[in-house]
């Protein structure tokens, strides 16, 4: 395929609309198209996003051959045919989180990869938020020590609501909802992109607020996914991590990261559920009191005041391009997006049974 086509179509109108299309286009690439299968829905998008086409079904826009990838921005039920069908068709894909709806479903996904060459990543955007790569860089560094442990919380109210919440594809097993999925993901990553393989799981799901109401007939049914859970994480190189989680608390309180070694501790804060482009690391060391630390200037190349997770994603969208050039498929990748799905799993198992799960 020829590296200099820079043209891409986005499968998803949501996310995919509202950041993959303006992170693809500010980098250079030519978003043609967006595809939905409301048309309504699509329309609407593209214009806003000032895209030209619109497809209805998926399977159009993959086999168009004016295009070399694909973004796919759908609930996880839909990823691994998707992804499969476009790597197939010749086209390189950026698939969003989380990677699947299990481990074999992801295990075909990085088949279908590695079998046809495609330079095929995840939507873990989050990596290149200023604060996550200075951990990351604080931990290469040996700035703690030797890691021991990292504690995480995230408590946030959206589903605390006078009503109950519209059902949407979020409540709905076989679509991959539950919250596990559309955050734990992300924080899963970012534990092993710090600390690397997890060795093995514990954890509970819970569904502290079930009612949901079926817009089809007003009725309120149960939710089948989880709002809420908790996991521990022991790794290959050593350490633990534990994160708590809920959708449904009150007030919401966003999240603390804390990452503690034999020599010191870095804290990361956030105010709701992402990092922001500007996060600060306080860290201490050697007994020392705790203080903010200057993020390094090369960890905030752009700045992107449109949406915060902008800056992030269009770093992503680089290093998505740069594996094109180089026929490779940069980090994070569909291997990090099985790894990681099979954290997942392990919780959903460890749930289920009560015992801890081994992965390695």
């Amino acid at each position: 395929m020829n590296t200099s086509n820079r043209r891409v179509g986005i499968i998803g109108v949501g996310f995919g609309a509202a950041v993959y299309a303006p992170a693809f286009s500010s980098e250079g690439w030519d978003v043609v198209a967006l595809c939905s299968r409301n048309a309504q829905n699509a329309r609407k998008a593209a214009d806003a996003a000032g895209v030209p086409d619109i497809h209805t079904d998926p399977m159009d826009l993959i086999r168009r051959d004016d295009i070399a990838a694909i973004g796919i921005v759908t609930p996880p039920g839909a990823h691994a045919s998707l992804a499969i069908a476009a790597l197939e068709a010749g086209k390189h894909v950026l698939c969003e989180k989380p990677f699947a709806l299990d481990a074999k479903q992801g295990r075909a996904m990085l088949e279908a990869a590695e079998r046809t060459g495609r330079t095929a990543m995840v939507g873990h955007e989050f990596r290149h938020t200023p604060q996550r790569a200075y951990v990351r860089q604080l931990l290469d560094e040996n700035y703690i020590g030797r890691f021991q442990l990292c504690t995480i919380e995230l408590y946030l109210d959206r589903y605390v609501t006078r009503e109950p919440r519209p059902l949407t594809w979020l409540a709905r097993r076989a679509d991959g909802g539950g919250i596990l999925g559309a955050l734990g993901s992300h924080y899963v990553d970012a534990l092993r992109h710090w600390f690397g393989d997890v060795a093995s799981v514990s954890g509970r799901l819970f569904t502290l607020r079930p009612d949901v109401v079926d817009p089809a007939t007003g009725r309120i049914v149960q939710s089948e996914t989880d709002d809420a859970f908790m996991f521990t994480l022991d790794f290959v190189n050593g350490g633990t991590a534990t994160m708590i989680a809920s959708f449904a608390a009150t007030p919401a309180r966003g999240a603390r990261l804390v990452v503690m070694g034999d020599r010191g501790t870095l804290i990361a804060d956030q105010p709701g559920p992402n990092p922001m482009e500007d996060g600060t690391v306080i860290a201490s060391r050697d007994g020392a009191p705790l203080q903010p630390l200057a993020t390094p200037a090369q960890l905030m190349p752009l700045t992107d005041a449109r949406d915060h997770r902008l800056a992030a994603f269009r770093l992503l969208v680089r290093d998505f391009t740069r594996g094109i050039n180089e026929g490779t498929s940069p980090a994070p990748n569909f291997s990090d997006g099985l790894k990681c799905q099979q954290v997942l799993d392990a919780v959903r198992e460890s749930s289920e049974t009560g015992r801890t799960v081994r992965i390695v």
